[in-house]
């Protein structure tokens, strides 16, 4: 499982939030450069739809794999009381024939993009959380990672999420909520899916803490 919240910034306020982040997380960044596929099944895999997503780390020596299976959210009373998604997720490592495994066996293309950023790895109150902040682009051509285009120009997803399991969700939700509370002066963090919109007053709260962090 994993519970996991995300947002949007605008990219001129990316640096504070950077600043912010290196302060909060203690921590160094580390670079983002993720080529991401995602599949859905043919219809010979049965009638219920099936989806993976293919992670590609292109900033590794040797380009290195993981699938992905995002499976249904956590629901009734108890989720309704966390501002987190909770989650089931299946992850692993895979070789470079991961595309040509899942062609044969009956999944199709459904779209791809290039995500390119910075993430920072933590721990905060018995939590392993990481903070993702990315543009996302599209390829004009087929696995074209060279030549792409914003989806969203002049914006970034931001991304918070932490393992969990059905025994500590509770706790790994609290941890992710109360570190959230940090970033609010920047930018809304809510469940994926509901819509969220800049923070009016982001542009006075990145200038502060772009004074405050010296560079300026």
């Amino acid at each position: 499982m994993e519970c996991v919240v995300q947002g949007i910034i605008e990219t001129q306020h990316v640096e504070a939030l950077e600043i912010l982040l290196q302060g909060l997380c203690g921590v160094e960044r580390k670079s983002l450069k993720v080529h991401e596929l995602c599949l859905k099944s043919g219809p010979n895999l049965g009638s219920e739809a099936s989806e993976v997503r293919l992670l590609c780390d292109l900033e590794q020596p040797e380009p290195a794999w993981t699938v992905r299976h995002v499976g249904g959210s956590m629901r009734g009373a108890g989720a309704d009381q966390i501002s987190v998604l909770v989650r089931n997720m299946v992850e692993s490592k895979i070789s470079k024939n991961v595309l040509k495994l899942f062609y044969l066996l009956g999944y199709k293309l459904d779209h791809e993009h290039l995500r390119v950023g910075f993430a920072f790895h933590f721990q905060r109150r018995g939590a392993q959380i990481t903070v993702t902040v990315s543009s996302v682009s599209k390829m004009l051509k087929l696995h074209a990672t060279e030549d792409t285009v914003p989806v969203t120009p002049g914006i970034q997803m931001v991304e918070v999420t932490a393992p969990a399991s059905a025994e500590n969700y509770s706790e790994v939700a609290a941890a992710v909520s109360a570190f959230c509370e940090y970033l609010a002066p920047l930018l809304h963090l809510s469940k994926p899916g509901n819509a969220t919109g800049v923070v009016p007053t982001a542009a006075a709260a990145a200038a502060s803490l772009m004074s405050y962090g010296g560079t300026s």
